[in-house]
């Protein structure tokens, strides 16, 4: 829920988040499990450098995921080129395996649980800071929002509906099993789940609805002038798809599905009761055998 003690954000001050200088190609990190990293920025000034889990490496990424010695970056005739070195779970740009690849703007390398978006050109320092502040919204891993521009466009569209007399509704989703899963094929694979799901959720909503990634596992969709009967009708939409699509990871079949829970604001609700609302169906759906909507 919006107010769970137990959910701890941490805000960066700005003035740590330092753009490079200017004409510096340098890469940012925009995903990780460690929150401490988030932002955090390499300029590429030695012709080569390595990253892995080795103390070793000029970018050492503390993850069991990560090899000792995963790839390296290297200048080759004015470009940079990333070359893995026989990691044991690959080296990934923009969600493709790769051996040895010529790195063009805005290229997002994924190694481990952390990816790092290649930034290039004179225009450096205004790419660095459009990439801080879409941290800010956007959830790096999946793509689409956070929580808090969930929690922010929800405090704006429940004066709106009231005022306009419109229905408002909210959609949780959990994805079933899903240690299981992370479990039985590796958080890489896990990551990949989200990454689908997500986006087999945000291609079937509409252009005004808002989608994003409430933590962890869970999802949340905010449906405006949407009343609960119509809310209910996209959620068994949204769970069959799920339930239908092949989910396949480097050639495993990861059987997956979701339990979704939805409320309508009503007139005694704030943003806080109304995802309460959403959360205490969602979890009916997953008491109730799981793979299943409940409103």
């Amino acid at each position: 829920m919006l107010d769970d003690p137990d959910v701890k954000t941490r805000v960066t001050p700005l003035e740590q988040l330092r753009a490079p200088r200017q004409g510096l190609d340098c890469m940012v990190v925009i995903y990780s499990s460690d929150q401490r990293v988030f932002g955090k920025r390499y300029v590429l000034e030695r012709e080569t450098l390595t990253i892995g889990r080795g103390q070793e490496n000029l970018i050492t990424l503390d993850n069991d995921s990560v090899s000792r010695r995963h790839c390296r970056i290297e200048r080759r005739g004015g470009g940079w080129y990333v070359v893995d070195l026989e990691s044991t779970n690959g080296t990934y740009v923009n969600d493709e395996p790769v051996r040895d690849y010529h790195l063009r703007r805005g290229d997002q390398i994924k190694i481990g649980d952390t990816i790092l978006k290649y930034l290039s050109g004179s225009d450096v320092e205004a790419q660095y800071h459009e990439v801080i502040y879409k941290m800010t919204i956007v959830d790096g891993l999946t793509q689409v929002h956070n929580k808090r521009y969930l929690h922010e466009t929800l405090e704006r569209e429940i004066p709106r509906g009231r005022r306009h007399g419109r229905p408002l509704s909210v959609l949780m989703f959990d994805i079933d099993h899903f240690k299981k899963i992370n479990d039985g094929y590796g958080h890489l694979a896990g990551d990949y789940v989200l990454k689908e799901m997500a986006t087999l959720v945000k291609s079937r909503l509409r252009p005004d609805d808002v989608f994003g990634r409430y933590g962890g596992e869970e999802f949340c969709a905010l449906l405006p002038e949407t009343p609960i009967s119509g809310a209910g009708a996209i959620a068994e939409d949204l769970r069959r798809r799920v339930h239908e699509k092949r989910f396949v990871f480097e050639n495993e079949h990861i059987v997956v599905t979701v339990s979704i829970g939805g409320a309508e604001l009503l007139p005694d609700m704030d943003a806080n009761g109304l995802i309460k609302a959403a959360d205490e169906k969602l979890y009916e759906s997953k008491r109730t055998g799981r793979n299943r909507v409940s409103i």
